[in-house]
């Protein structure tokens, strides 16, 4: 591969943090506000005295220090009035909060967010929140981390901590202050420093989107008030050790740290269990000590398992989980406890003979098909819409999530759990994580005191993140490997951690002393390019491990397009390629669509309107992704060189986005979608655009025999041009591939641009994978020796404006409806009732209300479908009933050469 420098790669215009704030009522929202207590009033949150609880505060009250004239030490004090100030959810940044207060206009809408005046967040903020107790007499702690970028806190009008020492958005601080603590009402306030990612060990937005003016200044996730007795439980975890290839035993070792918070020495007895499996132990500690208790198999006979239960990645088995429970009891009464979830299961990432990193899981390879997350860009948390987007990633086929930075919140790896979905965290690139390796500016160089404060991150996080089954990895590095001491740093922390999973130098091909070859390739491509580039073993082409590629532009759809521009700026939008796009990136290399514009036009003709430019971009979107994901699907049982792992880049977007993106930020999905969701299917039928070969891949555990594969060559007329079909294909499970057939080179007759239609049926007959391509008898030309880091140039582009002389093709609709509980399920059946030979392509199909605005999220058991004449297929969509808003679901039935038609499906 070539190395480009980070600056060029992503020019980081900062921004910060982890995701979270205010939990959100709908997952399709911009400016969405959450509900907030009358201004002027800081909340009050009751926490409770049982020894081992951990109570979040419920939220703050925040002010600019430059409209604050009072003291420290009154801003922190009970009864403070706080005047004027905002209202703040639990997680938020500053911005999040004036958003939720209603003092700006919708960010997402346009070019508001270019309206706010950075200078306001220059400057110190003040968050403050009160919090009872009803018994001073239990110990108390505030524990938390998350804040951005450093912090003085106080409680009760006296200093706890200092910004130096809190600093960093991943390090975790835990402050015991039982001495200040009274009976009644408290106050903890935290004086905030403005961030600057290239001087702060936090997070920034690199490329992704336009930064926040506020870089996500706040505290983004809990601030938990601990209660508990003279001893303390802390750092509890699991050490799993699964026997691999039989997954017959597991061994578990129980580790926690014991300490003794009192003046005096103390006999504490530590009890536990998992399941039916209890375990006990007693210490003696002295005043202030702090011990590590260990149960294991040798010493706890149920803890060595038979017949264990084995998590696995979704769609190569189950997800079980197992709880540790642990308490710390002196003279019978307990002083503190513990919980913790953890899964079992083995993951090894070695590097193959081309020196590409080859997961599996319980000893089974698997292809990691993944995309790279983003949170909401003002780092709301919402949990139905973070859980909304990792469904829509099983619906894509995707294995596998990538969190460059932006290190989301506990509640996010559980739901990994749940689901099955893998998770690749790691640092990220182009700020100060990065700043003290060669080529890693624009972030400042790392001083005497970032080194303690990227052991503190990464220890946290890997105490955090170690009992996931879903996390296979951390990459220490992203563009850059670090260097020998900052590697050293990493991995003492990791190991006093025990961490269990493949740490990964870089998400680029480079090495670190220790960890080694990174094993992946950062190759891009970041803007366009034609499907055929991803079958070429070279550069960003499937072959080894690829962590971020894609195409570049995704334009979301027409709905989504009116959502976010105004109309001057969509006229722009199709007319002028090398206008700048707001809802780009604030690099000049993607500032613009002049490199995909051109090749939309090259390729499918200029566009006459907006909705023929979004059409064309739906085809455009499709055709690329599905190329993207079949590619790296073909190649991963090859012999020489297998694709081992491919990351979309993007999965989504934290904004309303032009580009990187398989969703848009409401949700709705277009061609970029539903191209990967091909590729993706269980088994699947492809094209290759390198050999022309029909090839079957089962992505199933099963091998799977006694199937037909058949290839029909069409004119865009309809007229039949060639066909043939091939009975008895076997494929092996696992990714294996099977090759059907082989179309010829040429056929006579055969338009410029013709369709290609291939079909998979069981030995029922039943169809089980349809695949149709818009193919070209003029292939696109790629100018390899020209390449750039971001793509490859094309120099000539295959010829597909015969898509445009298509007849059109009329659809016919009849939809239904039915309800359980809060799910609604739409069933669509869709008829091409063409009376000649012409098939309606990628005839679309949205759910929409009573307003005609589209129900998201939604998931499809298969949409854009090309229909012969005659042909029908039967949809599903599921949604939440409440998304109708009371009204009744309609379909919208539209496509490439089929007139718009909505029908009522109640």
């Amino acid at each position: 591969m070539f190395h480009r420098p980070a600056a060029r790669r992503r020019l980081a215009t900062a921004a910060v943090a982890l995701g979270l704030l205010c939990t959100l009522s709908t997952s399709a929202w911009a400016g969405a506000r959450e509900s907030s207590p009358p201004r002027h009033r800081t909340q009050t949150t009751a926490v409770a005295s049982r020894a081992g609880s951990a109570t979040a505060l419920s939220g703050y009250a925040i002010q600019s220090t430059a409209k604050v004239t009072d003291s420290a030490a009154a801003v922190s004090s009970p009864g403070y009035p706080a005047s004027g100030w905002y209202p703040a959810g639990s997680r938020s940044t500053v911005l999040a909060a004036l958003l939720a207060d209603g003092k700006y206009a919708d960010p997402f809408y346009s070019t508001n967010q270019q309206q706010i005046p950075k200078a306001d967040f220059q400057v110190p903020w003040w968050y403050r929140s009160d919090f009872t107790v009803a018994d001073a007499s239990e110990r108390t702690y505030l524990d938390f981390s998350g804040v951005i970028s450093a912090a003085d806190v106080y409680v009760n009008g006296q200093q706890v901590a200092k910004a130096a020492d809190v600093a960093g958005a991943y390090t975790h601080h835990e402050l015991d202050v039982t001495s200040l603590v009274r009976a009644g009402t408290n106050t903890v306030a935290f004086r905030i420093q403005p961030n600057d990612p290239r001087k702060n060990l936090t997070m920034g937005w690199i490329d992704w989107l336009q930064p926040p003016p506020d870089e996500n200044t706040g505290i983004v996730r809990d601030v938990l008030v601990r209660r508990g007795g003279p001893v303390a439980l802390r750092d509890a975890h699991v050490v799993t050790g699964l026997d691999v290839p039989s997954l017959s035993t597991a061994d578990l070792t129980v580790k926690a740290r014991v300490r003794n918070d009192s003046d005096s020495p103390v006999t504490t007895t530590v009890s536990g269990g998992i399941g039916a499996i209890s375990f006990s132990k007693s210490l003696s500690l002295a005043a202030h000590a702090t011990e590590t208790v260990t149960f294991t198999p040798a010493e706890v006979p149920g803890l060595h398992l038979t017949s264990p239960k084995v998590w696995w990645p979704a769609g190569m088995g189950g997800q079980p989980l197992y709880a540790l429970d642990l308490t710390a009891s002196v003279a019978g009464t307990v002083s503190d406890a513990a919980h913790e979830n953890f899964g079992i299961r083995d993951v090894k990432a070695p590097l193959n003979s081309d020196g590409a990193r080859q997961y599996s899981v319980n000893g089974r390879k698997l292809l990691i098909r993944g995309g790279g997350w983003s949170p909401d860009e003002f780092l709301r948390w919402d949990r139905t819409y973070v859980e909304d987007r990792l469904k829509y990633a099983l619906d894509l086929g995707l294995n596998t999530i990538r969190l460059e930075g932006h290190i989301e919140p506990d509640e996010f790896f559980d739901l990994a759990d749940r689901y099955g979905i893998l998770a690749l965290p790691g640092w990220e690139c182009c700020d100060k994580w990065e700043g003290n390796v060669n080529g890693g500016e624009p972030g400042d160089k790392w001083t005497a005191e970032d080194y303690p404060v990227a052991g503190a991150s990464m220890a946290a996080e890997a105490a955090r993140l170690r009992d996931h089954p879903s996390v296979i990895s951390f990459l220490i590095g992203s563009d850059f490997a670090p260097d020998a001491t900052i590697e050293k740093t990493y991995l003492d922390a990791l190991k006093a951690a025990d961490w269990p999973t493949p740490v990964v130098a870089a998400a680029s091909d480079n090495s670190s002393p220790v960890s080694g070859r990174s094993g992946m390739k950062m190759s891009g491509p970041y803007d366009w390019i034609p499907p055929n580039y991803w079958y070429a073993k070279r550069e960003g082409g499937a072959t080894g491990f690829n962590s971020e590629t894609s195409a570049g532009p995704d334009i979301p759809t027409l709905d989504t397009l009116r959502r976010m521009m105004s109309p001057v700026e969509l006229d722009t939008l199709w007319k002028n390629p090398s206008a700048k796009q707001y809802h780009r990136s604030p690099s000049s290399a993607f500032s613009t669509l002049k490199l995909y514009d051109d090749a939309l036009t090259g390729r499918y003709g200029a566009s006459s309107s907006l909705s023929d430019y979004v059409r064309k971009a739906q085809l455009a979107q499709y055709e690329n992704v599905r190329a993207q994901f079949e590619a790296y699907g073909r190649n991963a049982t090859d012999s020489s060189k297998p694709s081992t792992g491919v990351v979309y880049w993007m999965f989504n977007s934290g904004w309303t986005s032009l580009h990187w993106q398989l969703m848009d930020r409401y949700l709705d999905q277009g061609g970029a979608y539903f191209g990967a969701k091909k590729a993706n299917e269980p088994l699947h039928v492809q094209y290759s655009y390198d050999s022309r070969s029909v090839v079957v891949v089962n992505n199933r555990h099963a091998s799977a025999s006694g199937l037909t594969a058949r290839a029909t060559l069409f004119n865009t007329d309809g007229t039949q041009k060639y066909d043939k079909t091939v009975t008895g294909v076997t494929v092996g499970g696992d990714g294996a591939r099977g090759t059907a057939l082989t179309l010829p080179s040429s056929v006579g007759g055969l338009s410029t641009t013709y369709l290609a239609r291939l079909v998979l049926s069981d030995s029922t007959g039943k169809e089980v994978s349809r695949n149709v391509y818009w193919l070209s008898t003029k292939p696109d030309t790629l100018d390899w020796d020209n390449t750039d880091w971001y793509y490859t140039p094309t120099t000539s582009y295959a010829d597909l404006k015969g898509l445009s002389a298509m007849a059109q093709a009329p659809v016919s609709a009849t939809a239904s409806t039915t309800s359980s509980g809060d799910t609604s399920t739409t069933t669509v059946t869709v008829r091409n009732t063409d009376g000649g030979r012409t098939p309606s392509l990628l005839t679309d199909v949205h759910l929409v209300d009573g307003a005609g605005k589209p129900v998201l999220p939604v998931r499809w058991s298969d949409n854009e479908v090309t229909l012969w004449p005659g042909e029908s297929v039967t949809l599903t969509a599921t949604y939440r009933t409440t998304d109708l808003h009371g009204s009744q679901p309609r379909v919208r039935v539209s496509g490439w050469n089929t007139p718009e038609r909505t029908v009522p499906a109640a």
